[in-house]
């Protein structure tokens, strides 16, 4: 089976096909440099982006695939969660492509990709039930993962996302966008126990993570300082010693919760997703903490990609009981089955 799967929840374009679930043909991503001087991503100019870039990212992820628009069996999309104006640009022209060939089309939970990002990686190694960990630039969230299909939440952050704080901290530090790459590169000569910061206090297995951006601005402004305070003369060493204080900081309640949410739910193997999954320092620290297996995604399914999207597609779709018809899977944030503690 032949899946196309259109990613374009943010800032990434993003056209894959995929054969039979788990081998990626081609896996086309285009991102949005126009961005970087705002320090974030403008929900306008992505949409436009999307706009002009979705045709030729399309063409070349079917020439990648040496595969022909008649040759597919399904239309998978990014329907939810994300920028309104992104998804909507992906959403109608994945309804045009797919409407035009004739072909089913399948609605994918974008956080529910990532997480299945990491078992498409290693589909013969994860066991079930699984701990699954969304750590991105728009989400930080716990689900038990009782299936490669089923996913309960358990708690999410409560405002900012992991990777937001990120950016926002590395805008902080006079540090490029996007910030986790930057401030991971500066930590590595940092000493993480130069400054002493506190981790957002939430019960059960939320998270908090807006205190701890404040909490890095005083430390470079401040106090009473604001985001238009410039920064105190610091030197270079001090600057790591930030950067390394902020980025233990930042994973300390994840490394908290997450042994204890599977041990609570009885997971045999834990899931992770999203583009803050590459940073070494957190890999090393759980794999170090963790008595189950441990599984991120490849490097490429990291991030917002369609890979993953046209993954859990054809899974979806292979469990619906009607298959003859065009199908749009409505999910929302708030279907997720909550659990409590």
């Amino acid at each position: 089976m032949l899946t196309l799967g259109i990613e374009s929840s943010c800032d990434e374009t993003s056209v894959a096909v995929v054969k039979d679930k788990f081998f990626i043909r081609s896996n086309i991503i285009a991102s949005q440099e126009i961005h970087s001087s705002f320090g974030g991503v403008v929900p306008e100019l992505a949409s436009r982006a999307h706009i002009k870039t979705f045709p030729s990212v399309l063409a070349k992820s079917l020439e990648k695939a040496n595969v022909s628009p008649k040759q597919l069996d399904l239309v998978a999309v990014s329907s939810e969660p994300g920028l309104i104006g992104s998804l909507s640009v992906g959403i109608h022209f994945a309804q045009g492509f797919a409407d035009a060939l004739k072909k089913p089309l399948i609605g994918v939970n974008h956080v529910e990709a990532h997480i299945y990002s990491a078992f498409m990686s290693h589909p013969d190694k994860v066991t079930f039930p699984a701990l699954g960990v969304v750590i991105s630039g728009a989400h930080t969230a716990l689900f038990l993962v009782e299936s490669p299909t089923s996913f309960k939440l358990i708690g999410k952050t409560r405002d900012d996302a992991i990777g937001e704080t990120f950016d926002k901290v590395a805008c902080i530090l006079g540090l490029p966008y996007p910030g986790g790459p930057a401030i991971e590169k500066l930590s590595t000569e940092g000493d993480p126990l130069a400054y002493t910061f506190s981790e957002g206090k939430v019960p059960g297995f939320e998270f908090s993570f807006s205190g701890l951006k404040t909490a890095v601005m005083y430390a470079a402004k401040g106090n009473n300082a604001n985001k238009k305070t410039p920064n105190k003369p610091m030197s270079e060493q001090q600057l790591k010693d930030l950067a390394a204080s902020f980025q233990r900081t930042v994973f300390s309640s994840l490394i908290k919760k997450i042994p204890l949410a599977a041990h609570r739910w009885h997971c045999k193997s834990i899931l992770l997703g999203g583009g803050v999954c590459n940073n070494k320092y957190f890999q090393n620290l759980l794999n170090s903490l963790m008595s189950i297996p441990v599984f991120f995604p490849l490097k490429d399914l990291c991030s917002d990609n369609a890979a993953m999207i046209a993954s859990l597609g054809e899974a979806l779709y292979s469990n619906s009981e009607n298959q003859r018809h065009m199908l749009l899977r409505p999910c929302t944030r708030s279907s997720w089955p909550q659990l409590t503690a």
